[in-house]
């Protein structure tokens, strides 16, 4: 009932993309913190009177509320504010979900491999902090990037007509892929060295970095890149891409309000679920290529060679161990990461906007 529950909602979230309106982007960019100066549609408070919400939800809504109907908004944040949102945003969830991710872990490693009754509860917060430092520059170049190319790529495809949300949805996916691809070179070192803390092949941090250097040298930081790519590229395009859509819906709404903070996580736990199903197989692929020498078994010579000997030998079932510990982990993870940059970034904007006032 669950899966088929997260595919209804994969639906909605299709339909919903493929009917948005094009005064959807009327609004300051809350998604990357980098805001494109932009027409508003009319006086803040003008949409929906269902959606209309108090002054204190948001400071960034005082933002909104000076500037004057069909006036452009040149508030925006900066290069460093955008990163410092996004990283710290990816801090705190990764923090706060680290046991739920080592449950995902423990659960799709190979028969053989130590389980949570051998290695005891503590491996739940083995790494937390020293991993999640990681999850700083992650972020930050997700929602950076993101924000910037979708910005870019808008402006080139923003030409109005019958098929600018079209136009706009394929911006906003290229747009997230290419914050995927750039996260990689942290992403990866970050897993690898994360998931063998937590299988117990590395007792530390420390102990876990000198011997990877040591045995593996640059390479074996990017165990699994591949595996790791493949699932990656699907999953933060699909999350990135229905958050913005969603977003962009409550702000057509609304009249242009930056999102509460129950919508950002709301659309947040939405937007990851729908992609955790769909990726998921993968993630057990590049789980067990990145934790091999927790087990004594034959290793794998490469990803293709893992899906065959799961399929021969486990059965297509294999591809969907872990799935419960995944979707209790992805969807808070990416609710608490779009919250925590929303709340940033509406702090930065604020910020800018009175700046920028005093200098008038």
């Amino acid at each position: 009932m669950a899966l088929k529950g997260v595919l209804l909602l994969a639906a909605a979230i299709l339909l919903d993309f493929t009917s948005c309106d094009a005064g959807a982007v009327a609004a300051t960019e809350q998604l990357g913190g980098l805001s494109r100066p932009r027409r508003w549609r009319g006086a803040v408070g003008g949409g929906d009177p269902r959606r209309e919400r108090p002054q204190a939800v948001s400071q960034s809504a005082a933002v909104a509320a000076r500037l004057k109907g069909g006036e452009r908004s040149e508030v925006g944040l900066t290069i460093p504010q955008a990163m410092l949102a996004g990283g710290v945003g990816r801090m705190v969830g990764q923090t706060v979900m680290y046991p739920a991710d080592a449950l995902r872990t423990l659960s799709q490693t190979r028969a053989g491999a130590k389980g949570l009754s051998e290695l005891g509860s503590k491996v739940l917060i083995r790494g937390a902090v020293t991993t999640s430092l990681f999850a700083i520059p992650l972020g930050a170049i997700q929602f950076s990037i993101f924000g910037r190319a979708k910005k870019a790529l808008r402006e080139r495809v923003d030409q109005g007509g019958d098929h600018v949300n079209a136009w706009n949805g394929l911006a906003d996916l290229g747009a997230s892929a290419m914050c995927s691809v750039a996260s990689l070179s942290v992403g990866v070192p970050q897993e690898v060295i994360k998931q063998r803390l937590v299988t117990g092949i590395y007792p530390s941090f420390r102990v876990g970095v000198a011997t990877l250097w040591r045995t593996e040298g640059i390479r074996g930081f990017y165990t699994g890149f591949v595996p790791t790519a493949a699932r990656n590229m699907p999953f933060v395009c699909m999350t990135f891409t229905a958050f913005s859509t969603l977003q962009s819906r409550a702000q057509e709404r609304s009249g242009g309000l930056p999102l509460s903070n129950s919508e950002n996580l709301l659309y947040g736990v939405s937007s990851a679920l729908v992609a955790c199903v769909f990726t998921h197989p993968i993630d057990v692929v590049k789980t067990r290529m990145m934790t091999q020498s927790a087990t004594k078994l034959i290793p794998y010579a490469n990803p293709a060679d893992c899906v065959r000997s799961m399929l021969t030998s486990e059965g297509p079932k294999a591809f969907f161990s872990g799935i419960r510990p995944r979707v209790i982990y992805m969807g808070p993870l990416w609710a608490i990461q779009f919250l925590v940059n929303g709340r940033l970034t509406a702090e930065f904007l604020d910020h800018n906007s009175r700046q920028r006032q005093q200098g008038l």
